[in-house]
């Protein structure tokens, strides 16, 4: 089994609809944090760091899937654990659960790729295939030495 992470939410009153439910873009925002939090608690440079040192830039999301069971609320602790369900050549499925207490509340899966810059604009970029030094340390193992 891979590295799970558990990334903590304090639902707040800015973060619901007038029923005090929470409004749904806020749960990616918040999936998407703890899909970073993953990443450096699995010793993963932050994307910054990473990019001096290999030249990635990141993991934008190719393709999303959401299902919500219950709602949260104003005032709910939200517990989401995050973890990599699939990697593949260039591409890597991240499952996210969110609960409250014991109750699932929300199933997410993300399909994202790693880019690196490949001209000077923001949007010059190309997928490249899954680090095997990230992919270590993301599936708990000591990751292969590095590359020269």
């Amino acid at each position: 089994m891979g590295h799970i992470s558990v990334f903590p939410v304090q639902v707040e009153f800015g973060d619901c609809d007038p029923a005090r439910i929470v409004f749904f873009p806020n749960f990616l925002r918040w999936i998407d944090a703890a899909g970073h939090a993953f990443f450096i608690a699995a010793g993963v440079p932050p994307w910054h760091e990473l990019e001096r040192e290999s030249g990635i830039v990141g993991t934008p999301l190719v393709d999303l899937h959401v299902k919500f069971i219950a709602a949260a609320r104003w005032g709910d602790r939200l517990a989401i654990r995050s973890s990599i369900k699939e990697w593949r050549r260039k591409t890597f499925v991240m499952h996210h659960e969110i609960f409250r207490g014991d109750e699932l509340l929300v199933v997410c899966e993300e399909i994202r790729v790693f880019v690196r810059r490949v001209g000077s604009e923001p949007t010059d970029i190309e997928a490249v295939p899954v680090p095997e030094d990230i992919r270590a340390l993301c599936d708990g193992v000591q990751p292969p030495p590095a590359r020269r």
